[in-house]
C-alpha cells in the first residue's frame, strides 16, 4: 500500500495568485496562468498537452452560484439523499464487496456504514461521477474571481500530478467543481490522502479498492472517532440566546458542554450522551431559506459532525451523511 506522498513529494505552493485584473478574457488569463505554472515547476510538455484542450465553461459558473446546499431547505435536502432506495443500494454494495470494506474498516478504524454513506451521498455509489472536463472546470473557477486562489492551487496540484505520471489527464472527468472518483476527491485531497491500496502502482479512484481505502484514510486522518455521535435533532426552547445558533459551516461558534445546553432543549432526557461532551447547535435553514423559522430545524452537533464539514463545508451535507450512515447501519 502506497500513498501519493510516498511516490511524489509536492512542495506546498505559496500562492500569490494571478491578477485577474490583468486578464479580462479567459484566453489572456490562460496565457498568464501558463507562465505561472512554469514558475511552479510544471513542464512545458505537460502544459502543451493539457492547456491546449482547456476551455471556459459557463455552466460551471452557474453551478457554483446555484448549489443545492444554498437553497434547499434541510428536510428536502436530506430526504432526497437518504431514501430507502439509496439504503438498499448501499446494502447491496456492501454485500458485493464485504471482504474489502471490512478490511478497510478494520485497518483505518472507520465504520463501514460511514464509508458507504459518503460514497452514496457523493456519487450515488459510483453511478454519478460527473462528466465535466476537470481541467477546464478548475481553470474556469480559477479565472473566476469568487474563489480564484483556492482553484488556482487545485489546478496547479493536478497539473503537477499529471506531470509526474500519478494521474492520466485523459481520464480526468468529474464534477463541475473539479472533484474526481467515487468519493469526489479534489486534487489536494488526492495528493494528501489517496492510496494505492492493492499495490498495482496505480491510484484509481474509480475502483472500489483504492477509493474505499483512500476515503477511509482521509476521514481517519481528519480525526474520526468510531462509534461517537454525530448529531441529534432537537427542539429548542424560546429562551435560548441567538448567539448559540450557528448557521455557517465555516466554524461552529459558542460550543458548550451538553449539560449547559440542557436547559434550552425540550425533552433533553432523550439525548443519550455524556453531560461533559462538548457540543454546538446549528439551525441550518436560518438566513438561507426564505420564511424559515428561527428555531427550526435545530440540531445538536458533535466532533464527528464537524469532521465531515472538513470533507465538505455544508451543514446539510454533513447532516445527510450522518443520516444515511445510521440508516445503512440499521440494515447491515
Amino acid at each position: 500500500m502506497k500513498t501519493i506522498n510516498n511516490i511524489i513529494c509536492i512542495a506546498l505552493i505559496s500562492l500569490i495568485g494571478i491578477n485577474n485584473a490583468l486578464a479580462d478574457d479567459f484566453d489572456s488569463w490562460l496565457t498568464l496562468f501558463r507562465d505561472y505554472a512554469i514558475k511552479n515547476g510544471i513542464s512545458k510538455k505537460t502544459l502543451d498537452n493539457t492547456l491546449s484542450k482547456v476551455k471556459f465553461l459557463p455552466k460551471v459558473i452557474q453551478y457554483d452560484r446555484y448549489q443545492p446546499e444554498f437553497y434547499e431547505d434541510t428536510n428536502t435536502y436530506i430526504t432526497k439523499r437518504t431514501s430507502n432506495e439509496k439504503v438498499k443500494k448501499g446494502k447491496n454494495l456492501f454485500i458485493e464487496n464485504s471482504s474489502l470494506i471490512l478490511n478497510v474498516e478494520s485497518k483505518f478504524n472507520v465504520e463501514k456504514e460511514l464509508l458507504l454513506s459518503l460514497m452514496g451521498i457523493e456519487t450515488n455509489f459510483g453511478k454519478y461521477l460527473g462528466k465535466m472536463d476537470i481541467l477546464s472546470s478548475l481553470a474556469t473557477l480559477s479565472f473566476d474571481k469568487r474563489r480564484s486562489e483556492f482553484f488556482t492551487n487545485e489546478l496547479i496540484i493536478v497539473l503537477k500530478l499529471i506531470d509526474v505520471g500519478i494521474i492520466d489527464s485523459n481520464v480526468l472527468y468529474g464534477s463541475w467543481a473539479g472533484a474526481f472518483g467515487n468519493f469526489q476527491f479534489m486534487p489536494s485531497t488526492i495528493k494528501n490522502y489517496a492510496i494505492d491500496y492493492n499495490n498495482d502502482d496505480l491510484i484509481d479512484l474509480k475502483s472500489n479498492e483504492d477509493s474505499f481505502a483512500s476515503a477511509a484514510n482521509y476521514i481517519n486522518k481528519l480525526g474520526w472517532k468510531k462509534k461517537s455521535p454525530c448529531f441529534y435533532k432537537i427542539q429548542l426552547k424560546e429562551n435560548i440566546p441567538i448567539k448559540y445558533l450557528n448557521t455557517s459551516a465555516k466554524k461552529i461558534n459558542n460550543k458548550k458542554k451538553f449539560k449547559y445546553f440542557k436547559k434550552y432543549i425540550v425533552n433533553n432526557e432523550n439525548i443519550n450522551v455524556d453531560d461533559d461532551l462538548v457540543t454546538g447547535i446549528i439551525t441550518p435553514d436560518r438566513e438561507i431559506v426564505e420564511n424559515s423559522k428561527l428555531l427550526e430545524p435545530a440540531y445538536l452537533i458533535f466532533d464527528n459532525y464537524e469532521l465531515i464539514l472538513k470533507w465538505n463545508r455544508s451543514l446539510r451535507f454533513a447532516l445527510a451523511v450522518c443520516t444515511l450512515k445510521d440508516k445503512i447501519k440499521n440494515e447491515l
